[in-house]
């Protein structure tokens, strides 16, 4: 008999937002009329000189290995684009680029957490965050904000969840699911207690330029030079150039803790795609036009979907700040039955809004709110009208 497989893989839990992304395109691909807000990417294409870039690095052979923790180029530009855009100073030695933010994240959390080290986790949290901090070993430790504070974590929960094994915490701002930044001030008083404590700030940036209403985005790092040494800031191009699928994000670290990264990913994955950073060191040189107007269609689709939203009984949302996702209230529903099933949580509700419904939802309990769902609204505004319209006809229907 074959011996046990390991506890700490065993016990990592598949991602919800990728099960209900499989369950919709199965649906599809079955001929069903199924739409689906699951996936979070951006649905335009990635810009034609972008794609030119990468074509033409195939072309030139470059399609070798590059030093892990990427060719000098694309970290150069890396620290350009930062020192434009948030008003941060990063040497090339200072980047780790790896296979998208999500490895980022990942060999951050293997540099900083041993086993038993508590990691902080703001609730609603992105999903791979919590699982992230398991494989290290580590314990994450939620902190659940509610909409009084927009689902964001305030300085006075962060200093009482504090704790002699608290190593370091994770923040997302604008956040996925739901879609609220932290302000300036915000910022200032969470990293505060972290320098106070010398924990570390793991600080997901990565839809920093997806961002409405005017207002504007604040990088943890710029806070001045403690912020800066405590924090290892976490990007890519993923959602800003619609490059989701080249897989390339980018970590910004002290010396210290770069060095430690880049030998990790040296004996993991090594370099990410030598093409992928071609065309990613395109996109973070050439004019940034593309994003901003992807950005304006963005706060136009929120703006439709809040609208429309606030107009279904039984529901409830509270408006987003950037990214494309928008976290829909249903606690209204819990414990009421609908077309004869009891709706316990936003997963009982997700399940059967996709098999009665024909719309593919996330279910936001692996994100530490189980009575909430996530719609991306990266997706067209026809779409967002027509399951809207969906959504009011299944309460309707299901309540008869």
């Amino acid at each position: 008999m074959r011996k046990p497989l390991a506890k700490i893989g065993s016990a990592v839990q598949a991602s919800t937002t990728l099960a209900i992304d499989a369950m919709y395109k199965k649906m599809r691909a079955d001929g069903v009329d199924v739409i689906g807000f699951g996936a979070g990417e951006p649905d335009f294409d990635t810009p034609e000189h972008i794609k030119e870039a990468g074509i033409k690095s195939i072309r030139d052979n470059f399609t070798r290995y590059t030093p892990a923790a990427g060719t000098e180029a694309l970290r150069k530009a890396v620290c350009d684009r930062l020192a434009a855009d948030c008003g941060v100073s990063y040497k090339p030695s200072q980047i780790v680029v790896s296979s998208g933010a999500k490895h980022n994240i990942y060999i951050a959390l293997l540099a900083l957490v041993d086993p038993g080290d508590e990691v902080i986790l703001p609730a609603p949290y992105w999903v791979s965050y919590y699982e992230q901090v398991k494989l290290c070993a580590g314990v994450p430790v939620e902190i659940f904000c509610d909409e009084s504070t927009k689902f964001k974590m305030t300085a006075a929960q962060l200093e009482a969840a504090i704790t002699p094994n608290t190593k370091a915490i994770i923040l997302n701002s604008p956040s996925n699911p739901t879609g609220m930044m932290y302000s300036r001030q915000e910022l200032e008083a969470i990293v505060g207690v972290c320098i106070k404590h010398g924990i570390y700030i793991i600080s997901d940036e990565v839809y920093y330029r997806l961002v409405y209403d005017g207002a504007k985005f604040c990088s943890v790092a710029a806070l001045g030079e403690e912020a800066w040494s405590h924090t290892i800031l976490i990007n890519g191009v993923s959602k800003s150039y619609a490059m989701t699928g080249w897989r390339i994000g980018y970590a910004c670290a002290p010396d210290e803790i770069a060095k430690v990264m880049a030998n990790i990913q040296s004996h993991s994955t090594s370099a990410p795609s030598s093409v992928s950073q071609m065309a990613a060191l395109e996109a973070l040189k050439a004019p940034q036009e593309s994003i901003e107007s992807m950005r304006v269609a963005f706060e136009q689709r929120r703006d439709f979907f809040m609208q429309r939203a606030s107009t279904i009984s039984g529901v409830s949302c509270v408006r987003p700040e950037g990214a494309f996702y928008i976290m829909m209230n249903m606690e209204q529903l819990v414990g009421k039955t609908l077309y004869g099933q009891a709706i316990n949580n936003s997963d009982d509700f997700a399940k059967l809004f996709l098999e009665k419904g024909l719309v593919a939802l996330v279910p936001c309990s692996g994100f530490g709110a189980p009575n909430y769902l996530r719609w991306s609204y990266a997706t067209s505004m026809e779409n967002i009208r027509e399951g809207l319209d969906r959504l009011e006809r299944f309460l309707t229907e299901g309540q008869k």
